[in-house]
């Protein structure tokens, strides 16, 4: 999440016209306290029943614990793009999303 923020204005246009959701299967006070300590400047959604990322296939029953998995809905409400799971770790992978945010949201429309 904090290569999320790094690159906030970058990855997701500052928020223009992008909102950015991390879903995480910890309570929301928890979600809460964690947002406003690391600053993170995007929104956080509680599932602590895990429903939402069974649906996504995040949740995995043999650890106990969530996939990172990402996932980009176009202006139609579709998934335009999806990374599961989400490579975190690799650099390449912020440049491929920020090439998918671009072609659902272009330079022309952020300002």
């Amino acid at each position: 999440m904090n290569a999320y923020r790094d690159q906030y204005a970058q990855l997701f246009k500052g928020g223009k016209n992008v909102v950015l959701i991390g879903i995480s299967a910890d309570p929301d006070t928890a979600l809460y306290s964690w947002a406003r300590d690391s600053e993170f400047p995007f929104l956080f959604l509680s599932d602590t029943g895990s429903g939402l990322g069974r649906t996504y296939g995040a949740f995995s029953t043999r650890a106990s614990l969530n996939n990172r998995n990402l996932f980009i809905v176009g202006p139609d409400g579709k998934i335009a793009y999806r990374a599961t799971p989400f490579r975190e770790i690799d650099p390449t992978a912020y440049t491929e999303l920020g090439e998918q945010i671009s072609r659902l949201v272009p330079a022309e429309s952020v300002r």
